[in-house]
C-alpha cells in the first residue's frame, strides 16, 4: 500500500482525492492546501485523512510515499522540488512545469534521489485513446499524415496561464503518446480579448520531419463547446468527437489514390476518390484518473518508470515554451 498525499483542492485535487481513496494500492493520508475553508469543505466526506495548510507537515511525514500535486502551474516546481529534495516520488497536474529549465532541473533531481515523477496526462489512460493507438500500432490507418484537433468551449479564462498552456497539453500529451516521431518546428498565432495580456484564441502548427502536421484550434471564447479530432492516414481515417456518448471513435476507409501521369513532361498528378465504409469500434470505458492512480502506485511498487513519465511531461513543455516564443515573434517558425 502506497502512502499519498495531495496538494491543492481547486478542481482537479478532488477528484484525485477520490480516485486515490478508491485505488486498492493507495491511501490518502493528508490533504494540503492554503485556504483552510476550502480544505476542510473538500475532505468533511473522508475523516480519516489528515489536513494541513502547511506543506512542511507532508515533507515531514516519513511514512508519505508519494504527493500528487494539483496547483496552478506556477507553482509546480517550487513544490515538486520541496518533495523530491524529502524523498517523495510525484504525480504532477499538466503541464509539468512552466519553463524547460524547470522541468529539466526536476528530472534531474529526482533521477539523482531515484524518485519518480510522473505527469498527469490523463488521456492517455482513457479507453479512447488508448484504442486509437491500438489501432494506429495495428497499421490499418497506414501512415499518418496529420492530426487536426478542434478544442474549444466558454472560459475558464485563466488568470496565470494563456488558452495555450491551457489546453494545449492535452493535445501535446496525446500526440506524444500516440507517435514516436519528435516535432521539429511549431508556429502559434494568439490573440486576446480581455484586455490582460493572455491569449485566449490560438492556432498552433506543429511540424515532425516525415512530413506529419499537427494543427490544434484552441479557444476560450467559443459558444459551444467542442473536442474533435481527426487523425489522418493514406490508408484509412479516424475522427474522434469525445462528447459523443455513443459513438466517440469512427474510423473511415476513404481516402484518396494518387498516380504519376504517363507523360512526365505534363507532370500531371491523377487523384481519385476511395469511399469505404465506416465502422464504430468498441472500447474499454472506465474512468482514466482511476487508471492514473493505479499507474502512480504501481510505478512506485515496482521500481519502474510510469508511462507518461517526467520525461514525457518535459516534451510536452518544450513545445509550449516555443509555442510562447511564436506568438511573441507573430507567429514565427520556432525550433523545438
Amino acid at each position: 500500500m502506497i502512502n499519498v498525499a495531495v496538494i491543492g483542492c481547486g478542481y482537479w485535487g478532488p477528484n484525485l482525492i477520490r480516485n486515490f481513496i478508491l485505488c486498492p494500492k493507495t491511501d490518502v493520508r493528508w490533504v494540503c492546501d492554503k485556504d483552510d475553508k476550502t480544505l476542510h469543505s473538500v475532505v468533511k466526506p473522508y475523516p480519516s485523512i489528515k489536513t494541513s495548510v502547511n506543506l512542511e507537515n507532508i515533507l515531514d511525514d516519513k511514512k508519505v510515499d508519494g504527493v500528487a500535486i494539483a496547483t496552478p502551474v506556477g507553482t509546480h516546481f517550487d513544490i515538486a522540488k520541496a518533495c523530491l529534495e524529502n524523498g517523495k516520488h510525484i504525480l504532477i497536474e499538466k503541464p509539468m512545469a512552466s519553463s524547460v529549465e524547470d522541468a529539466m532541473e526536476l528530472i534531474a533531481l529526482a533521477n539523482k534521489k531515484s524518485l519518480n515523477i510522473m505527469t498527469d496526462h490523463t488521456y492517455c489512460y482513457t479507453g479512447t485513446v488508448r484504442k486509437i493507438k491500438e489501432i494506429m500500432d495495428s497499421g490499418e490507418m497506414g501512415s499518418a499524415l496529420y492530426y487536426d484537433s478542434v478544442r474549444v468551449n466558454l472560459g475558464l479564462f485563466q488568470h496565470d496561464v494563456n488558452v495555450v498552456w491551457d489546453l494545449a497539453p492535452h493535445d501535446l500529451s496525446i500526440l506524444d503518446y500516440l507517435f514516436e516521431e519528435q516535432p521539429v518546428m511549431v508556429s502559434t498565432h494568439g490573440v486576446c480579448h480581455a484586455g490582460n495580456d493572455i491569449e485566449n484564441i490560438a492556432y498552433v502548427s506543429i511540424r515532425y520531419n516525415n512530413n506529419f502536421i499537427a494543427h490544434l484550434h484552441l479557444n476560450w471564447l467559443s459558444p459551444v463547446k467542442i473536442r474533435k479530432t481527426i487523425i489522418g492516414g493514406d490508408e484509412k481515417m479516424i475522427v474522434w468527437n469525445d462528447l459523443d456518448a455513443d459513438e466517440k471513435i469512427k474510423i473511415y476507409n476513404k481516402g484518396i489514390i494518387i498516380k504519376n501521369g504517363e507523360q512526365e513532361i505534363k507532370r500531371k498528378l491523377l487523384v481519385s476518390y476511395r469511399s469505404g465504409d465506416m465502422h464504430a469500434p468498441r472500447f474499454e470505458s472506465s474512468e482514466a484518473l482511476s487508471l492514473v492512480a493505479l499507474e502512480f502506485a504501481e510505478s512506485i511498487i515496482e521500481n519502474r518508470k510510469p508511462l507518461t513519465d517526467g520525461y514525457a511531461g518535459l516534451r510536452v513543455v518544450k513545445i509550449l515554451e516555443a509555442a510562447e516564443k511564436s506568438i511573441k515573434a507573430d507567429g514565427a517558425n520556432v525550433r523545438i
